[in-house]
This record gives structure tokens, sequence and C-alpha cells, in this order.
């Protein structure tokens, strides 16, 4: 039987805008793109995270800066209707932006604005009451999470980290996170080497890592784990691809949700691999996120091929 645990969330939450576009006439006298969708609504990396962890069934803390302008208005709406609005959402000037195109030929392109939001600072008494407690933190990547790390350690609680595109095994800006993690996940794109050995040298390189991931794209992803455990999933999408914005955040936050729940990485990579594969057949980032009966069904009846192997 699972465990219902508590996991405070880090990180931003953004006003997106989601199109799929048909042709760009950049050769006329106005340039334009149409666009054939669009949809617009609440994204960001902390709010994927909490979103994805809450519909799992994790009781979630989210910690963001949120605009008092007309697009901060919208964020809170969408957060409310998620019940992530609470004690952490704070109020900030100005709100992070994002825009996401998707062409018909299925090429993306991402655009964000975070105006101050990465000189801002969060404030610590609210993180230090959140976190009290807590069975994770989970801190993106984002400038105000980063004084955030040492009172998540004074308090005693695991940390959780997505360095995302990361090519350095010791990327000046972000050592902070890279020797704090507890859980450390990353994307295969800039690696540069295989993620099996991406995993070994995030051992060897940080002691207090106990799990390390890496994301594949459509080759699924891999965990490792500290006492030599290797384990791969992979699955074909069970729909098809529509916008894979937010992928790496689904797979990140559906495999904290199933390991903290049950203790067991090979069955929540499984989930979690399943879960990102269901989620890109979505046009938005932050919708398509299943809830713990949904994935148990769709778990029924579409395979995900899982190796256990040894690193």
């Amino acid at each position: 039987m699972s465990i219902e645990r508590r996991i405070v969330v880090a990180g931003v939450a953004n006003l997106c805008t989601a199109a799929v576009t048909g042709t760009i006439d950049l050769a006329g006298p106005r340039q334009r793109c149409e666009s054939r969708n669009m949809v617009t609504g609440v994204s960001g990396v902390g709010a994927n995270l909490a979103v994805t962890l809450r519909r799992l069934g994790s009781r979630v803390d989210l910690c963001t800066l949120v605009g008092q302008d007309v697009p901060g208005q919208a964020i809170r709406a969408g957060l409310e209707q998620e019940g992530l609005y609470g004690r952490g959402c704070v109020d900030t000037p100005s709100s992070p932006l994002a825009v996401c195109l998707v062409s018909e030929e299925g090429h993306q392109l991402t655009s964000t604005y975070l105006d101050r939001l990465n000189d801002a600072l969060y404030p610590t008494k609210v993180f230090r009451d959140l976190v009290r407690g807590a069975d994770l933190a989970v801190l993106t990547n984002v400038g105000f999470a980063r004084p955030l790390i040492a009172h998540a350690h004074n308090a005693g609680v695991p940390i959780a980290v997505d360095v995302h595109r990361i090519a350095d095994i010791d990327q000046p800006g972000q050592r902070a996170w890279l020797h704090s993690a507890d859980v450390l996940f990353s994307s295969h794109e800039r690696l540069p080497c295989s993620p099996r050995q991406w995993i070994k040298e995030v051992f060897e390189t940080y002691p207090g890592c106990l799990i390390a991931g890496v994301g594949r794209g459509a080759e699924g992803a891999m965990v490792g784990t500290r006492d030599g455990l290797l384990i791969s999933a992979r699955t074909r999408p069970p729909r098809p691809p529509a916008n894979t914005v937010g992928a790496g955040d689904t797979l990140f936050g559906s495999f904290l949700h199933g390991w903290l729940a049950a203790g067991n990485p090979a069955q929540a990579l499984h989930d979690a691999v399943l879960h990102a594969s269901w989620f890109v057949g979505e046009l938005f980032p932050n919708t398509g996120r299943l809830d713990s009966c949904e994935l148990g069904e769709l778990a029924r009846t579409h395979p995900v091929h899982l190796v256990v192997d040894r690193w």
C-alpha cells in the first residue's frame, strides 16, 4: 500500500501560449505565422511538476512568485483550479511568460520571458515553514530557488533536482544544485557521454547523490541507484505526439511520486516513462497529465520495455 507523501516544489509558474503553426512567411512585406490551433494556460517547470505530483496523489506545496499584473490573475486562477494556490504562492511585480510554437511537421520553438524573476528573492521564512516536516523538496534551477537549498538541508529534507540540458558534470551555473541533490535528473540532449557513463560519473563526483536519472526522449529514460542498480525503460507513445515541451517535467515528477510512495525505482521509472509518453500527445505543456487510476489503466493496456542491469 502506498503512503501519501508531502512534497515542496520551488519553481516558476508562468502564463504560456502554445500554438500549432502553418507556414511561416518570411519573404513577404509582413512576416507572419498562421496558427491552426492556440491555447493559453499555466505552465513553467515549477507548475508542471506540482501539477504532475498532485494529480498522482502526492500532497504538494508550491513555492513560486506570481505577478501582480493581468497575466498574474490568470496564473492564480489556473493554480487555484489545480488546488495549488496556497501559502507558498507569493506576490511579485510582474509575471513570467512563455510561448511555444509547434509546426505541422512537428518542429518546436519555445521562448520564455522571466523579466526580473531570476534576480528576485523568495521569502525564506515562507519556505522554511513549508519545508519543515516535508518528505522531499524539489528545487528547480531558477535563480530564486538557489538560496532555498540551504534551508532544505537545515530542515533535514532530501532534495530532488532536474538540471535539464546539462553538458558538464561540474557546470558552474548548476553547482549549488549538483552538490545538494539526493535525486538528480538531467536530459540526454547535451551530455558529453552515454547516459550510463553519465550516471556513473554523477555518483563518482557527488557522494551525496542517491539516485541519478537521464531522460532520453523517444528512447525513454534510465535511472541508476548508488548501490549499482541501472534501470532502463522505454515505450511507444500511446497516441500521436503533438508537443514534447514539458515531457521531462512529467517524467521527473512521476518518478518522484512513485519512488516516494513505494520505494521501488524500477516501478517508478516504468510509470514515469509511460506517463511521459502519454503526455506528449497534448498540444499544451500542462494538460494531458493522468491521475494514478488513469495511469494504472493505461499500464494494463500499453506495454513498457523495462531492463534491469548494473552500471
